[in-house]
Parts: C-alpha cells; structure tokens; sequence
C-alpha cells in the first residue's frame, strides 16, 4: 500500500469519528428509527479504498463476497446483483429458462404466495407471465403455513415463491417436502432473515433458489444490493447469464476465453465460431452490482453475528416490556424456529378501544418510527387488481394486517433507553384508553 493511500484511509477513519453525532438520548426529541445501517470506521474506509483504485466496476471484491456468502449458507454458487428486488427478479425468470426443458415455467403456470408481503416478492411472477395464488396468513407468526400451501396446489401449479416475515421463518421445511413432493420449484425469500434458523438450519438453505437484499435497513448492507443463492449449478448458471444482459459466456470482466473455444461455438442461427462473448442464450437484463459495493459488504459481513445479537435482544426487550398489554397482538416465533429479527410486529385488536392509525400516530408524535407490514393485502392494491391472479381461501388475517398491524425497529443502533421509551410510550397511551 503507497504512503498517499495509507494516509488517506488513516484521514478517512478520523473523519469518520469527527462525525459521528454526539449527544444524548433525548426521549420525544431524538429520532428512534425503525431500521437502518449500522456503519463504522471500517467500512467507510472500505468504500474509499475502493474509490480509490478505481474499481468501479463488478471484480475482485464482488467474487470474494459471492464466496464468503455462499459459504455462510452452505450453499455452491451466489451471484450479487444490484438489489433484493433484482435477485427476486432472477430467480424467478431463472425458473422460465428453456435449459430447464420440461420442468421450464410457462406463461399462465401458477406460482404459490402470500397475500401478506412485499410487493417485490410477488412482481416477478407477474413480468414473467405467471399467475400469482394468494393465501392467507397467521397473525403472531405473520407467515402463512404448511396446510395453506398444501390447499392451494393445483394442476397448474410449478413454484412456490415466499418471504421469511420480518425475520421469522415460515415452516420451510415442511414447505419444502410439499414442493419435493408435487416436482414443484421453491423460491426462498430471505431478505429479511439472513442468520434466521427453521429447525436449528439455517433460513436461505431450504430452497432451489434463496435471495436476500442488503437495502440499509437489512442485516447488512451494501447500500444497494442483493444476492441470488443455490446449490444447483444449472439455475446458478441461467441466473449469472439472465443477471448479465443474458449473455452465453461466462467469462469474468476483464477476461477472455474462460471456455478455451471462445471461437469454435455454433449456437441458434449463428455462423460457426460466432464471438461467444457476444452469443445471448436468455432475454436478460444488466442487474450487476460494483466492488465499492461489494467491499461494504466484505466488512457489514464480519460483524453479521454481532448484529444478529442485537436483533434478537433488541426483540426479547420489547417482547417482555410489552407482555401482558390489553388490546395488542404481539409477535410470536413460528414454532421450530430461532428467528433473526427484522423488525417487531404489533396488531391492534379490532375490537380495542382505539385504532392502529391512533397508537401509531401517538408513538410517530413521540419521533418513535413505524411501519406498515409493508403493502398488507396485495390484492386490494391498484396494481394487483386487474392482474390475473387466484385466492385459495379466504383473506380475513391478511385484511386485518392492512388495517391494523405496524412494526417498531429492533435494529443494531437501537439503545435499550430508546427500546424503553418505545415500551413506555405504548403503555402510557393504551393504559389512558382502557
């Protein structure tokens, strides 16, 4: 390392400690935040080190990080791109490659979800055609279960695609033997529950295809990014292709002749020896991520065990300050699971004395951030409407999260005089209303 750069990076980890804010907690005035990126003085020096040699495209780091990633879940092959929503784009069009033969998706095939989500979770089966079949959820858990999945199998069903909510595992594995059992894909949503268990293994390793985002308010983060892993080199080699404007070639940037035939390819129509770095197999997209990126993501994922501590402290402190409150649901860990928490879910009973919008109004006056279990019902939605789509069942706990659920923060920067205030905050304004 040159005399310039070491004093650049010493430079720049000293303006990260001149910056930081300084002050006390100071209830009703300062921010509590529902979620965020928990940064330091490595990783800011990360980002301008990576600045600083120009590598400004996908190289050496995002490699290393794919690696690293991969090997924490278990799992042969992980491809970044540049956000969770991106991963969840490829590896469900993974799932459409004509490679796959019989087993391809088609327009019109059914894919299993959950009315109860994110919309990004639910997109990619309508841009690739497929037909999303909503099913309802338990509140408490805030995932849906085995026996729902089993009643919406039908004979056009090939995939299930379903997310982890808020950091707690659905019944994975009983959802995969379903998905062995009918020849059907899983797609495992696990962007909010990196470091998650489901019967002491870990979330992001039950499916044919798992993602996960590092979005800032994530386990970790990149800033943007996101992540596709699997053990199936067939998907993992579709995914890479669709990810790089669907190219054929695999050949890492900067390389060339990988294959050692670069010139010897004949493929669809193509004249014989055809460049095969310029052979496109799939309709594919440019969803790459850069090494500035990815070098946040190598020091965010040396403190993961350390943040996964947090959220599940963080969570019991709520959990047993707010024990025992009339009118509120409280979140509950699906049976099996040890759950890496991404936020903490509250329902107002509908039959309580005041309204969700009025607790939330009460807490967000106070500068305690919520949120919405993200879109709620989906299929009450403008986008999702005129959409063809099925419901197996009905959508009762699904349309009470859209009235009356939210979820406060259990993220790392959380302070347990902050997690305090959150608990005495809820108990002052439900004890004045019962």
């Amino acid at each position: 390392m040159s005399q310039y750069k070491s004093e650049v990076l010493e430079a720049t980890r000293k303006y990260h400690h001149d910056v930081q804010p300084t002050g006390n907690f100071v209830p009703g005035v300062s921010e509590i935040w529902p979620s965020g990126a928990v940064l330091d003085e490595d990783d800011r020096a990360a980002i301008v080190e990576a600045a600083l040699d120009l590598r400004i495209a996908a190289g050496p780091a995002s490699r290393k990080f794919e690696s690293a990633f991969a090997k924490l879940l278990g799992r042969r092959k992980a491809h970044l791109t540049n956000s969770g929503s991106s991963a969840n784009l490829l590896a469900l069009t993974a799932l459409t490659s004509h490679t796959l033969g019989e087993r391809r998706l088609r327009r019109g095939d059914e894919v299993i979800t959950v009315a109860a989500g994110f919309p990004t979770t639910v997109n990619p089966i309508v841009q690739n055609g497929l037909v999303p079949v909503f099913i309802d959820v338990e509140l408490g858990t805030y995932n849906t279960t085995a026996e729902r999945v089993a009643q919406a199998i039908g004979p056009k069903t090939r995939a299930i695609m379903i997310a982890h909510a808020l950091g707690n595992p659905f019944e994975v594995a009983e959802i995969a033997q379903l998905a062995k059992d009918h020849d059907l894909f899983l797609v495992e949503d696990n962007c909010d529950a990196v470091g998650s268990t489901y019967q002491g293994k870990r979330t992001g390793t039950f499916g044919d295809l798992t993602t996960v985002s590092f979005y800032p308010a994530h386990h970790l983060t990149m800033g943007e990014g996101g992540i596709v892993v699997t053990s199936d080199l067939k998907l993992a080699r579709v995914v890479e292709s669709l990810r790089d404007w669907g190219r054929d070639c695999w050949c890492e940037p900067g390389k060339n002749n990988t294959c050692f035939k670069r010139f010897d390819y004949q493929m669809g129509k193509l004249p014989k020896g055809y460049d095969h770095k310029y052979i496109f197999s799939h309709v594919g997209y440019n969803l790459k991520a850069t090494d500035i990126q990815a070098a946040l993501g190598l020091t965010q994922l040396t403190k993961l065990d350390r943040f996964i501590d947090a959220r599940r402290r963080n969570w019991r402190r709520l959990r047993e300050g707010l024990d025992g409150v009339p009118h509120l649901v409280l979140p509950e860990p699906t049976p099996g699971s040890d759950p890496s928490w991404f936020g903490f879910v509250i329902t107002v009973d509908p039959e309580a004395p005041f309204h969700r919008s009025e607790l939330v109004d009460f807490l967000e006056s106070r500068k305690i951030g919520t949120r919405r279990l993200f879109a709620g019902n989906l299929t009450r939605h403008p986008a999702y409407i005129d959409q063809p789509h099925r419901v197996v069942g009905d959508l009762t706990n699904s349309d009470i999260i859209t009235e009356h659920t939210f979820w406060v923060g259990v993220y790392p920067g959380l302070t347990d005089e902050m997690l305090d205030y959150v608990i005495a905050s809820v108990k002052e304004f439900v004890g004045a209303r019962s």
